[in-house]
């Protein structure tokens, strides 16, 4: 049984209570930049179990009738068609996206901003392609010197040359399709028009991790470090929160970095600077809502080993470098735990090892671990899935789920008429052959009941997925991990 660490009812209050703090404290305006993923932090729900992956879209929804989302993109990222690496579609197709999840869920998108625009192609296009659609668009320049050369910045030839974002609710949440789209930027450009106005405004940032009332070296904190290991981000002891204070806080070196700069802005726009420390800008309340710590130590142990092994399967793809794998290594180090740790790893390997190809386990809810070896007619991760689904169903190891000529049929249909050279099925088709079976078949029925109970199930393969299979093992909310090689030696791989 998954044990629960977080409560998210209880994060919920305190978060949109703190929000509503900061409103009131500048005046009635706050513009609320959003660090990391608004919805579908699938990162937070696994180190904090209990933590509901679209928990911020709900806490905003308690607040959706003083909310307003501004979407921030960076015009050079159009015009260079950069993408998400974990859905691998472009910002600019996410952005889209964001609107439609934001209001599906009933809040009200303000605007889209172009960040750093200097006239792009792609750009422009995309602009055109959203105003048709009915969405504001505004555009905000390249400032030379940013952020260092402050009497610039802070000027009719930085800021000022900004075009205003028109707003109209108290609370304007500023997010992004991913990092370096501008967000900061996005609400220290509106903190200097509305000043010039004459509205009260104030800026805050909403940041999951690091938590900063945390220790230092808690898991939890260590998990984000590995989970940014790409962005070489470091946690440390916040010295302005400390010199402040005489309190420790935990930070990330870029926050700590810029801290100087951002003080010096708001000096410059408001005659002095509302916060003395990077930790004091933050609305983060996830610490409070830790209900048991052990839990959370031991799922964040987890996560960082999960870390280690996407970094070398990457590396193995060409996608990344040794670095990634060395600070995540020294990491789990730190903790005094190995990949082995993971119990589905050693499983998966005893697997392989005996049978002498592919091979994967996967650890069910009450602890058990089930295994699926190569067979003519399933991969190891559909072998796998299905033993899986008839242990959670209390079937019979020799009961055959899926009927014979279901599984002929697919194979007729892939090799005869989809000229696959591989006639295993893949997990989408095993699923699809058992949903086929459970037509007729009351085994086949009860096992597909089961697949819900495989949510937060953790699987390792000895060999790299196929992203149909890895698409697959995704959408269930399982969490998969493989050994950083593949089952043949070919160089292209699907």
């Amino acid at each position: 049984m998954i044990q629960k660490g977080f409560d998210s009812q209880k994060y919920i209050q305190l978060q949109s209570e703190r929000i509503r703090e900061r409103i009131t404290n500048f005046g009635g305006k706050l513009y609320l930049e959003f660090g990391g993923k608004l919805f579908d932090d699938y990162h937070a729900a696994r180190v904090l179990p209990g933590f509901m992956p679209d928990i911020k879209i709900r806490m905003l929804m308690e607040m959706k009738d003083q909310a307003e989302i501004i979407i921030a993109i960076n015009a050079g990222d159009i015009e260079k068609q950069k993408r998400r690496g974990d859905l691998g579609i472009t910002y600019e197709t996410d952005v889209i996206r964001l609107v439609d999840v934001f209001r599906s869920f009933g809040l009200y998108v303000g605007s889209i901003v172009l960040t750093q625009f200097a006239e792009q192609p792609s750009a422009q296009a995309f602009e055109k392609r959203m105003k048709a659609m009915g969405l504001p668009v505004y555009r905000h320049y390249p400032i030379r010197n940013y952020p260092s050369d402050i009497r610039t910045v802070v000027s009719d030839d930085g800021y000022g040359r900004n075009e205003y974002i028109r707003t109209s609710r108290e609370l304007v949440v500023v997010t992004a399709p991913g990092p370096g789209s501008g967000k900061m930027a996005t609400c220290l450009s509106q903190l200097y028009h509305e000043n010039k106005r004459g509205i009260k405004a104030g800026y805050a940032k909403f940041e999951t991790f690091p938590i900063w009332n945390l220790p230092l070296k808690h898991p939890v904190n260590l998990a984000y470090e590995a989970a940014t290991a790409d962005l070489n981000d470091v946690n440390m002891i916040d010295p302005f929160h400390l010199e402040a204070y005489n309190s420790q806080a935990v930070n990330y070196n870029r926050d700590i970095e810029v801290f100087p700069v951002l003080q010096a802005i708001f000096q410059k726009i408001y005659g002095e600077s509302p916060y003395k420390s990077p930790t004091d800008m933050g609305v983060n309340m996830v610490g409070y809502a830790i209900v048991d710590d052990e839990v959370c130590r031991e799922a964040s142990k987890q996560e960082i080993i999960r870390r280690y092994f996407k970094a070398q399967c990457l590396v193995r793809q060409g996608l990344a470098d040794d670095l990634e794998v060395a600070k995540i290594s020294m990491l789990m180090q730190q903790l005094g735990i190995e990949p082995e740790y993971r119990e589905v790893v050693p499983a998966a390997r005893r697997e392989a090892d005996y049978t002498g190809k592919p091979a994967a386990a996967i650890q069910l809810p009450d602890g058990q671990i089930v295994t699926g070896k190569t067979k003519d007619l399933f991969g190891p991760a559909s072998a796998a899935l299905l033993n899986a689904l008839k242990k959670l169903a209390g079937i019979s190891d020799e009961v055959d789920l899926i009927a014979p000529h279901v599984i002929r049929s697919l194979q007729t249909l892939k090799i005869d008429y989809l000229h696959s050279k591989n006639p295993r099925l893949h997990t989408d088709e095993t699923l699809i052959a058992l949903s086929m079976s459970a037509a007729s078949d009351e085994n086949a029925m009860k096992a597909m009941k089961c697949l819900p109970m495989l949510e937060g199930c953790d699987v390792h393969t000895s060999v790299i997925l196929s992203s149909v299979d890895s698409g697959v093992f995704m959408r269930l909310e399982m969490n998969l991990t493989s050994d950083p090689t593949y089952e043949h030696n070919n160089l292209y791989h699907k």
